[in-house]
């Protein structure tokens, strides 16, 4: 996927990005039909998996993430950690402020659909830590920032998650004087999760460019072999988003009318959220980059691990599941529409990232 960091505010994006959303709206189509027309191709693609993590899903995400965390200039992840109105923004957007907006937004359009209302409750939890480095790095944001705002997001979901779902799904509804349920997950199988979706790809990037620039040079590293695994990250992208969809296209589209349902307080919330955290960002004078991570990193969600704890808790079939999977069908397309808003205000900010900033682009 081509780097765009490097161009003026006002410069036209790459053929490829440009058409970026054409190719996702095909892979959604291609995986929804597949999975609607293809006799048993949802249940082959579900029994590829290994103590509940889907194999084929696992393999998308990994090869795409790969590339992206293998152009992190790791040497300077310490001007990440010293910005803490960047931390702290970004800590209280996602265990605060977005939990809270989706269980408000859930009873707003789902009071009388408590499964849905609670699978959108359980998307609002899982905060983003794999796909968000993508819509980021599109965004022209700081790719430093997004590793270690990622990072920080799996620490606080192995610590946070369980407590967070028991607190917005049965006491903060008790206080209120509403109908709440229980919510069964273990830390250990959230901290699977973050090991296997970030981990691994984390570590795999790293070690690339720390053994690249010891053999060959940095220069070598990122005009040369950069360039060359860039490709992976789209083709990764599109398999994911076939292999998703082809696992859920039957239930998509068996019940139009509740994904319409679903699908309102979702648009509502991915919008608010990039566009309150975008806004905070110009307020405290952050860069344009890093203004862009922390819109990005705020407004996604983790809906692989979203899914996995409805599923594991509420059944395969149930309204949560369901819930869980239009997630990213409209998470998908509205972020990536948000890539294009983000570049198109980035002319507004009137304080450019200094050129030792910029990284070559691959």
């Amino acid at each position: 996927m081509n780097r765009t960091a490097e161009a003026p505010a006002g410069a036209r994006l790459p053929v490829l990005d440009r058409l970026l959303p054409v190719w996702i709206g095909v892979a959604m189509l291609a995986g929804l039909l597949a999975g609607r027309w293809i006799p048993g191709l949802g249940a082959m693609l579900d029994a590829v998996a290994i103590d509940g993590i889907s194999l084929p899903i696992a393999a998308g995400l990994l090869v795409m993430m790969y590339p992206v965390l293998a152009k992190v200039r790791y040497d300077r992840l310490d001007t990440v950690t010293s910005d803490k109105r960047l931390m702290v923004s970004s800590l209280v957007l996602n265990w605060v402020l977005g939990p809270a907006l989706m269980f408000a937004l859930a009873w707003l359009f789902l009071p009388d659909l408590p499964e849905y209302r609670t699978g959108l409750i359980i998307v609002g939890l899982a905060r983003c830590i794999a796909m968000v480095i993508i819509w980021n790095d599109l965004a022209c944001g700081d790719r430093e920032a997004a590793a270690v705002l990622v990072a920080l997001n799996s620490v606080f979901q192995v610590i946070a998650f369980a407590g967070l779902g028991w607190f917005y799904l049965a006491i903060l509804p008790a206080w209120l004087g509403l109908p709440g349920v229980a919510l069964e997950v273990s830390a250990f199988e959230i901290a699977k999760n973050v090991v296997i979706f970030l981990g691994i790809p984390l570590i795999a990037g790293y070690l690339t460019r720390k053994l690249g620039e010891r053999t060959r040079g940095r220069d070598w590293y990122e005009t040369r072999f950069l360039p060359k695994i860039g490709p992976l990250t789209l083709c990764g992208l599109l398999f994911t988003i076939v292999v998703l969809f082809a696992l859920q296209g039957e239930a998509i589209t068996a019940n139009p009318l509740d994904v319409a349902r679903i699908a309102l307080p979702l648009l509502a919330y991915f919008t608010i959220m990039w566009a309150g955290s975008f806004a905070l960002g110009k307020a405290l004078r952050l860069s344009y980059e890093r203004t862009a991570t922390l819109s990005f990193t705020a407004a996604g969600n983790n809906f692989e691990l979203a899914i996995a704890v409805a599923i594991a808790t509420f059944g395969v079939t149930s309204g949560q599941a369901l819930a869980g999977v239009v997630g990213p069908l409209i998470e998908v397309p509205v972020l990536v529409g948000l890539v294009y808003v983000s570049l198109a205000v980035r002319r507004r900010f009137t304080s450019p990232v200094p050129p030792t900033e910029h990284v070559p682009a691959p």
